[in-house]
């Protein structure tokens, strides 16, 4: 006679409740939304709303409903602005992007001079955007300059006094400031490419320059992505470069949006005009970010995903 074995009784075991650890997610990420909360959408609601009075930076502000906007929309100097800003944007995109994924590339590897040349590259990016603007506009002063120190007459030229020449400046100076900056992000970015794809490509007979068109531009599609919001972003906010290099001259060669607003609040005693260039900035700026995000692809893609 056979007897039936008891069923076994399987107990859970004690998991760990989701509950808890999102709870602490969420208590530490409080300070850094709280932070945000009151000096970056409290200030923009500030701006917003100062945008629809009348306000010299003193006296009463008076709601004034469109008169700002209208009369901002309506300067003949806004369209120009806007035009220089996305001139700046764009030339500094096409001169930095390039050599900072030659620079990124280059010093990637492991090599003890290359580590130094890192550091080296990465000085001009600790200065102040004044004090540089400063230095090259004495350097490049056609009486007392470079050219006449050296006694070069092809630097003896009225750089900053030429539109064409000041706008040639300003991307050469900013480029030499801020390559460094994204020199670091292709940097680490090359480092996470895995190297069996490099010796694959070695087996079947690629060179360095079929690797480097082959394999490394590829996978370093969402960091050129990353890269250019970041450039993109900030050519929207130089302010301090073009103020001290050429104060928005020689005429208004070099005048940005964001000078545009300087002069318009802080010379010109017109706050409610200047809110709203303001506001016009952050609009670009987010419809900007977007767009290099949606041509990007999905943002959960990884930068290994064809590794």
């Amino acid at each position: 006679m056979t007897t039936i074995a008891p069923p076994v009784v399987r107990t859970k075991e004690p998991t760990r409740s989701s509950g808890g650890r999102s709870g602490s997610v969420l208590w530490m990420a409080l300070p850094a939304f709280v932070w945000f909360v009151l000096f970056g959408i409290v200030p923009l609601l500030g701006v917003v709303a100062l945008s629809f009075t009348t306000w010299n930076g003193i006296g009463e502000i008076v709601p004034s409903g469109l008169t700002s906007w209208k009369a901002t929309l309506q300067d003949p100097g806004l369209p120009h602005a806007l035009w220089v800003t996305f001139l700046i944007m764009a030339l500094s995109w096409a001169v930095q992007t390039p050599m900072s994924i030659l620079l990124g590339v280059f010093l990637a590897t492991s090599k003890r001079y290359r580590e130094f040349l890192a550091v080296l590259y990465f000085i001009p990016l600790l200065l102040s955007s004044a004090a540089i603007a400063i230095t090259y506009k004495a350097l490049l002063d056609p009486s007392f300059g470079l050219g006449s120190g050296l006694g070069v007459e092809w630097l003896n030229q009225d750089w900053l006094g030429n539109g064409t020449l000041a706008m040639g400046v300003l991307i050469f100076i900013v480029s030499w400031q801020f390559i460094p900056f994204h020199t670091l992000i292709y940097q680490g970015a090359v480092r996470q490419i895995p190297t069996s794809m490099y010796e694959a490509s070695q087996i079947d007979g690629a060179g360095r320059v079929r690797q480097f068109f082959s394999i490394t531009l590829p996978q370093l599609k969402y960091t050129i992505i990353t890269s250019s919001t970041l450039m993109v972003v900030g050519s929207l906010t130089f302010f301090d470069l073009i103020y001290v290099l050429t104060a928005g001259g020689p005429g208004d060669a070099t005048r940005a949006l964001a000078l545009l607003m300087y002069q318009q609040g802080f010379q010109a005693n017109l706050m409610g005009p200047a809110s709203a260039i303001a506001v016009i900035l952050v609009l670009v700026g987010l419809g900007l970010s977007l767009l290099l995000r949606r041509l990007g692809g999905r943002g959960n893609e990884s930068q290994l995903e064809g590794a």
